[in-house]
């Protein structure tokens, strides 16, 4: 599956709308950032919003089912686009998977966060929240935005 990587919310809502349409990737990227949700320690509460999925959507990705497809709206594919390009951003940060996982589980008293993990700003504030951490992340390796 090709990743997306931009910090402008325009663009990639722009490259999302594009890939829409095609229900095999965006069930793969379902799947994949359920995956990582899972790995991060995320409950089912936590997964199902962040990604705007039903508990039923969530469960049957988390399963793998191969025959299983499901069609997405642009705002749950940019959701999962965004937690792909967490995910990058933390394997480029750290080596040490205990890190790559382990990081959006620890409070954070940096700006944007106050003191909440990472994965809390992205469940408490929705689409702007899960943006937001992105390019917070995103930042500590260099980014610009």
């Amino acid at each position: 599956m090709d990743i997306f990587v931009s910090t402008d919310l325009g663009a990639i809502m722009t490259a999302v709308e594009k890939l829409a349409d095609d229900k095999a990737r965006n069930t793969a990227g379902l799947r994949a950032a359920v995956k990582i949700l899972e790995k991060w320690g995320a409950t089912q509460d936590q997964g199902t919003e962040v990604l705007r999925v039903s508990r039923s959507t969530y469960n049957r990705a988390k399963r793998g089912d191969q025959e299983w497809q499901v069609n997405v709206d642009p705002d749950q594919l940019t959701r999962i686009s965004l937690v792909l390009n967490i995910h990058a951003a933390l394997r480029t940060l750290f080596e040490n998977p205990a890190n790559v996982y382990g990081f959006v589980n620890m409070p954070n008293h940096n700006p944007g966060f106050n003191g909440l993990t990472p994965l809390e700003s992205m469940t408490r504030a929705g689409l702007p929240g899960l943006y937001e951490t992105f390019k917070r992340i995103d930042g500590l390796r260099g980014a610009q935005w």
